[in-house]
């Protein structure tokens, strides 16, 4: 289980001066945790044996081993297709139908770890037609954002997907405007360039940062408004996207249905300009 895990399962038993300490350290999760007990305790305004007493509360020995399982939590967050390989379990069976049944298992816990009212309050933020939307994802993970990108240009205008040079994001930067929306997508072997810009956006533009990341949490989650944790194991060299890929279409689905005159007119206009554009001769 992960510490911030072991803090939500113990957070309605919590005293006053835990529920202090535990807002402290999930604020900064989980670079609140790895200073000094000292440290800790002044930042979160309460004293080192009540630190002490609440890792032992949350079931861990000390600070020592609270410090350890923070840092195990970060390295997992990094860890590389080779680190992976040969620690999953054998397939059983035929590899496919046991790979499917894998990313369904994964879709499954997704439903889990986002709650109903906060699916709605994003697809609520992403669908305000005053605000504008920009999207970006990782080396691999902008797949997923592009396809958030293109279904959201079909329901509504004023929405940008970044490039992937960084040399050209001051442009959207300064774009920006406050309660715009930046949707960053990024799983482990997080990007720095991306927790730059979710920095920039947020605090210099004013911009309201939504993040779809895994349980390990990307550094862009010290940013973000609203987070979306979604499971990625699949027991393999390779991180699955599957349940990021339903959260996403979910997403763009609910968002379509609950405007739907405005898709509506917007695809039909769509299409016909498309169909305008064609080459009448190919």
């Amino acid at each position: 289980m992960l510490v911030r895990q072991r803090i939500e399962a113990k957070a309605e038993r919590m005293t006053a001066s835990e529920r202090k300490l535990a807002a402290a350290l999930l604020s900064d999760y989980p670079y609140a945790g790895l200073v000094t007990i000292q440290e800790l305790a002044r930042r979160a305004e309460v004293s080192a044996p009540s630190i002490s007493r609440f890792v032992t509360k949350i079931g861990l020995g000390g600070y020592q081993e609270f410090q350890r399982a923070l840092l195990s939590e970060l390295k997992e967050g990094q860890r590389s297709p080779t680190d992976l390989h040969g620690e999953g379990r054998r397939v059983d069976g035929g590899f496919l139908r046991d790979f499917i049944a894998r990313a369904s298992s994964q879709m499954a816990l997704s439903a889990e770890g986002i709650t109903e009212a906060q699916f709605q309050r994003i697809c609520s933020v992403l669908s305000q037609p005053k605000n504008d939307v920009y999207i970006l994802g990782g080396r691999i993970s902008d797949t997923i954002a592009q396809h958030l990108s293109f279904h959201l240009r079909q329901t509504r205008s004023g929405v940008y997907h970044l490039p992937a040079n960084n040399e050209v994001w001051p442009e959207y930067l300064l774009r920006m405007k406050p309660a715009d929306i930046l949707f960053l997508v990024d799983f482990r072997r997080y990007q720095p360039a991306l927790a730059r810009l979710a920095a920039t956006a947020a605090q210099d533009r004013g911009v309201r940062v939504v993040l779809m990341t895994d349980k390990w949490l990307s550094p862009i989650s010290r940013h973000a408004a609203e987070i979306l944790p979604v499971p990625i194991e699949s027991g393999t060299l390779w991180d699955t996207y599957t349940a990021a890929l339903a959260v996403t279409e979910a997403l763009v689905t609910r968002i379509a249905e609950d405007n739907w005159d405005q898709t509506k007119s917007r695809i039909e206009a769509w299409d016909a300009m498309r169909s305008h554009n064609q080459d009448p001769n190919p």
